[in-house]
């Protein structure tokens, strides 16, 4: 699996030699790729206009296009803020409730997400084939896409380490841009035009793996909640900035001004907490559901404010102690 931003084709469809010998490399002769790109066409083909664009077809000729589109800016913040409102509106009824979490499309885009790791894990496993997803910049759908994808693909990436190490990875050294993306939440009255949850998305999608899959990844709905938590305001210095750039002495200095977030998750005594008490290692590849009946609202996140989990708290603690009590 490969990532990368959008080729710079422009109106003039310019060629880069180099990146289509660089594609051309990694395929044998007689074997095809996939690439996925996570614009419409229509979106992609208004790219060349600013300098951006597609792959041309006569270019990439063991390469087949697929659009999947998804979004990722201005439309995903008011899709998160107005799910946010109607859940904390405990003043309406239940229909109404269904009416306004319809019309946010917040569950469209988590399984439009869903949709399109899946379709990139299938070209991997069932296809054998190479796979390289990108969008605009290659920081945001992109990354959501690939971090989902080995979610589904590879069982060490839902192990507590692994899945850490997944998101240094491909969302973090990849240049996510957290500053711009996360600089205020839901609750703002500002809108700011760089916003944008992909990160709430993608931890939202992989709380819908674990709980169509409950016995398949290492960690619970704690640590989810906690990346969500940290993402947005923390003590720690791991998503601070937009990029690696930003991140050296020279900048911002965060690793000499701040402490990582993952040696705190991995202190004996707090990573006990978010482990998931059922985990048995799962060495096959996890197929989500992704039918309206199974992508459910993340309750545990968007009711936590509103709704009390102590009950839920009480009977995972019990669960855990049966576990090490056995």
């Amino acid at each position: 699996m490969l990532r990368s931003s959008q080729p710079l084709t422009g109106p003039n469809r310019k060629r880069c030699r180099e990146d289509e010998m660089l594609l051309g490399t990694i395929l044998d002769e007689g074997e095809r790729g996939f690439i996925i790109d996570t614009r419409s066409a229509q979106a992609a083909k208004q790219a060349r206009m600013t300098g951006g664009g597609t792959e041309p077809k006569s270019s990439y000729p063991q390469w087949r296009r697929l659009h999947r589109p998804l979004e990722r800016g201005r439309p995903l913040q008011e899709s998160f803020i107005k799910l946010v409102e109607a859940c904390n509106d405990t003043s309406i009824n239940m229909d109404r409730w269904l009416s306004r979490l319809e019309s946010c499309r917040w569950l469209s885009h988590v399984k439009a997400a869903l949709s399109t790791a899946c379709l990139a894990a299938q070209c991997m496993d069932r296809e054998e084939a190479s796979v390289l997803v990108h969008g605009a910049e290659g920081t945001d759908t992109t990354l959501l896409v690939t971090a989902l994808a080995q979610v589904i693909l590879d069982p060490s990436c839902r192990t507590l380490e692994g899945f850490q190490g997944l998101l240094e990875r491909e969302w973090i050294e990849a240049g996510h841009p957290f500053h711009l993306r996360c600089a205020r939440s839901a609750y703002s009255h500002a809108r700011l035009k760089q916003e944008a949850p992909l990160f709430l998305l993608f931890l939202d999608c992989v709380w819908q793996l674990s709980r169509q899959f409950p016995f398949s990844l290492e960690f619970g709905e704690c640590l989810l909640l906690t990346l969500f938590d940290n993402a947005y305001a923390s003590a720690y210095g791991t998503f601070l900035c937009n990029n690696e750039k930003e991140r050296p002495p020279c900048l911002c200095k965060v690793r000499e001004s701040t402490h990582s977030l993952w040696a705190w998750l991995n202190q004996p005594g707090e990573k006990k907490k978010y482990l998931n008490p059922l985990y048995s290692h799962n060495a096959l590849v996890i197929w989500p559901s992704v039918e309206p009946q199974s992508i459910q609202l993340w309750q545990g996140l968007f009711f936590r404010w509103v709704r009390s989990s102590q009950y839920l708290d009480e009977a995972w603690a019990e669960t855990q102690r049966l576990v090490e009590d056995n």
